[in-house]
């Protein structure tokens, strides 16, 4: 615990990173409790360029010598996914607490091996996404836990892949010259819109039923090529997958990561069935549900994803106004788990739980088998 500012460093200067990462841990109101003191990427032009507009004391291209500065107590890392397993283990057992984007690797063993070295090493993780923050969804577990909608029968969430990283507008017109290349997203280890996308999904419906208890799933590929920059880029992942998870006492949920398909514009975990109602979003039986904070998102309509993110904790003032606050929010657990000694509820045991669900579709779908989940995490969060 500390009342100094925390030095913050961050790992990864792409698209997200600039889009939101720099803008929100920049800003002056947060300054009394982090400070950005460094950014790593191999691009070093980009890295460079990126510290001199946020003014950022250092840029450097390698992330051990990130690791190994005197003046970063905690970083974020922002690296493609398939290498947060590797930063990870690296920073904690530097001695550094851990904020990981998702998902926070790609195996389980992955995890267990990061939530291990960070218990031997003393160090905290926050791993995104903190959906479990949202009181919409907190509100939605109580009105199912309440039965609500009588006996769940089943749900359905998910999310759309699409063309969305080809076109990101920070990808093409990059500072320090080359263009950011996409084309991580669509390789092993960790591309595909699961991994990417979809985790969302997982994390709010995990969030609202708790722990699943086993998967199967069926997945493909639908789009063979896609393009970037005027180049093709190489295709190893499917980008079509469906889930089907079994959560006890006969209740199910469909989860989706495809290429095409959004069942609802709400902002929530998804669609819940059952013997006496539904819930659709922020929507009870047809009509709206209140929880914490309801007020600060009637200024927009409840898909609009940036105004529903005011209710959480960190997000006030200018971080209103910039995109991606969710990821601030995360970030903003970390620092003040390790500023205050009180644990976020936005923890690396959920993140694991949602790699097995992600990790074990993949494998009942290649084998035609039903896979049997071996991780849980903490249920209702906080206990």
């Amino acid at each position: 615990m500390t009342d100094d500012p925390l030095r913050l460093g961050i790992i990864g200067v792409g698209a997200l990173t600039l889009r939101a990462v720099l803008p929100h841990m920049t800003q002056q109101d947060i300054a009394d409790r982090v400070v950005v003191s460094a950014v790593c990427d191999p691009a070093y032009e980009r890295a460079k360029a990126a510290a001199e507009r946020f003014d950022v004391p250092a840029a450097v291209a390698d992330i051990d010598e990130l690791l190994a500065r005197d003046d970063v107590d905690l970083v974020t890392i922002v690296s493609p996914i398939g290498l947060h397993a590797d930063h990870a283990r690296k920073a904690v057992e530097a001695g550094k607490h851990v904020h990981i984007n998702k998902t926070m690797t790609t195996t389980v063993e992955e995890a267990d091996r990061v939530i291990d070295a960070a218990n031997a090493h003393s160090v905290r993780i926050v791993a995104s996404p903190g959906e479990v923050l949202r009181p919409q969804l907190t509100r939605t577990r109580e009105l199912i836990e309440s039965d609500a909608i009588g006996h769940l029968s089943w749900a359905i969430c998910g999310t759309p892949f699409g063309r969305y990283h080809e076109e990101e507008p920070e990808r093409g017109e990059a500072i320090g010259g080359a263009p950011i290349d996409p084309a991580w997203y669509f390789r092993k280890p960790g591309g595909g819109p699961m991994y990417d996308m979809a985790s969302y999904a997982l994390h709010g419906l995990t969030a609202v039923l708790g722990p699943a208890q086993s998967v199967t799933a069926l997945s493909g590929r639908v789009i063979p090529d896609r393009m970037f920059n005027g180049e093709p880029v190489t295709i190893e992942i499917d980008d079509n997958t469906v889930l089907l998870l079994d959560f006890g006492d006969g209740a199910f949920a469909v989860v989706h990561g495809t290429v095409a398909g959004a069942l609802i514009e709400d902002f929530g975990a998804g669609l819940f069935f059952g013997s006496e109602g539904e819930i659709r979003g922020l929507l009870l039986n047809g009509e709206p549900f209140d929880f914490p904070g309801r007020d600060q998102t009637l200024s927009a309509p409840t898909w609009d994803w940036e105004t529903q993110m005011r209710v959480l904790p960190h997000v006030t003032g200018p971080h209103r106004g910039i995109p991606e606050s969710h990821v601030f929010e995360d970030i903003m657990q970390l620092v003040e788990w390790v500023r205050t000694g009180t644990p976020s509820p936005v923890n690396a045991e959920h993140a694991r739980h949602v790699i097995d669900i992600i990790e074990s579709g993949y494998r009942a779908a290649e084998t035609g088998q039903r896979q049997e989940l071996t991780t849980t995490f903490p249920f209702p969060p906080g206990t």
